[in-house]
């Protein structure tokens, strides 16, 4: 990891003019399958994002099987959803997730950061960041951010070892896993509230989800197009 005044392997994101990948690059085999495997973690995400209002209540399973976001983790326990499913369920989405991200950036390294910024609404800033924080504390941030993707591309591109990863990232699930369940039914009224409002402008909810789906993901869109011609 970079110490103070060197430079960052994101700051070599920016540093191609053209802002495309290095096709010089020799990249391992399966690199491509790694971004295919994104490509559809994305796609499901989506899906529950712009369907939640309409499976919640029905199916709690079948939403945090597409995605396990904490708001679908709360609400699925709202739900009723089982506690062998709940546990089940969220650990293999959430593994999978992880190891996506963390095997994209062990293929791709610089050129995963710059995917990130162009494409799914991150700064450079933000990324430098959590660069940081990863060279200083990774045993800290591999658990509290086992949900996000930026961090497991950074644990793939410094290599971290895997038998470090995945004791990190057991710890950080079992701790997230409790801590949602514990919240979800501390507010167990609240959510059933929120559950029951949902239920009744069910169809509102559901054109608003896709609505703000597809106008996140043509930000997103534009903004990368807008990258790449500078």
């Amino acid at each position: 990891m970079p110490e103070p005044g060197e430079t960052h392997l994101s700051d070599e994101v920016d540093a191609d003019a053209d802002g495309e990948i290095d096709a010089e690059v020799e990249r391992p085999w399966w690199g491509v399958l790694t971004l295919v495997a994104f490509g559809g973690l994305v796609v499901c995400t989506n899906i529950a994002n712009a369907v939640w209002v309409e499976w919640i209540n029905d199916d709690p399973e079948r939403v945090i099987a597409l995605s396990s976001r904490n708001r679908f983790l709360a609400l699925a326990v709202g739900a009723d959803v089982s506690p062998v499913a709940f546990v089940v369920i969220s650990a293999l989405r959430l593994g999978l997730a992880f190891t996506v991200c963390h095997m994209v950036g062990r293929a791709y390294r610089q050129d995963a950061y710059r995917f990130f910024v162009r494409f799914l609404g991150l700064s450079r800033q933000n990324v430098d960041q959590m660069e940081d924080g990863f060279a200083k504390a990774q045993w800290v941030l591999i658990p509290f951010f086992i949900g996000s993707n930026i961090v497991a591309v950074i644990s793939g591109v410094e290599r971290t070892p895997w038998r470090r990863l995945v004791v990190l990232f057991l710890i950080g699930l079992a701790g997230r896993l409790a801590l949602v369940w514990w919240l979800a039914n501390a507010f167990e009224d609240q959510l059933d509230d929120v559950l029951d409002f949902v239920a009744k402008y069910q169809w509102w909810f559901l054109i608003g989800s896709i609505a703000i789906v597809v106008l996140a993901n043509w930000r997103n869109l534009r903004r990368g197009s807008g990258a790449s011609r500078r």
